[in-house]
């Protein structure tokens, strides 16, 4: 018997959007592990920091997306506070890549980085509203 340790959704659509999260964090991720160890290790010379890069410019826009397609979680706390919570804890991540990205790789991971900065504001502007 295995008990595994995980925190409940709230709602069918909080389990939605956190799967979906879910693949945005790790894809990029799995990416990166790929790329290190087939590099360093399998001789596959054709994997390039590229593989890596765009990726993770890539999630934090789909994770926008689907930030303001469940905005209903971050109103309701009693529907979604663990989406709210974890897509924010990405976004925070995300930003800190992204940043490095736009200094080192390429000016054009500023868009991601203006992403994050809007699913961090954004939350916190959803959260003000509904309150009052």
């Amino acid at each position: 018997m295995e008990i595994v340790a995980t925190i409940p959704a709230k709602s069918p659509q909080e389990s939605r959007a956190m799967k979906f999260l879910a693949v945005y964090t790790l894809g990029p991720v799995l990416c990166l592990a790929f790329q290190d160890l087939g590099s360093k290790y399998g001789g596959m010379d054709w994997l390039t920091y590229d593989y890596v890069a765009w990726p993770l410019m890539i999630a934090p826009v789909l994770m926008l997306i689907l930030f303001f397609r469940n905005r209903e979680l971050i109103r309701n706390t009693r529907m979604g506070s663990n989406f709210s919570q974890t897509i924010k804890i990405v976004a925070a991540m995300y930003l800190f890549w992204n940043i490095i990205g736009a200094i080192g790789y390429s000016f054009l991971a500023v868009i991601p980085v203006l992403c994050c900065l809007t699913i961090l504001v954004a939350d916190w502007q959803i959260k003000k509203q509904a309150r009052t």
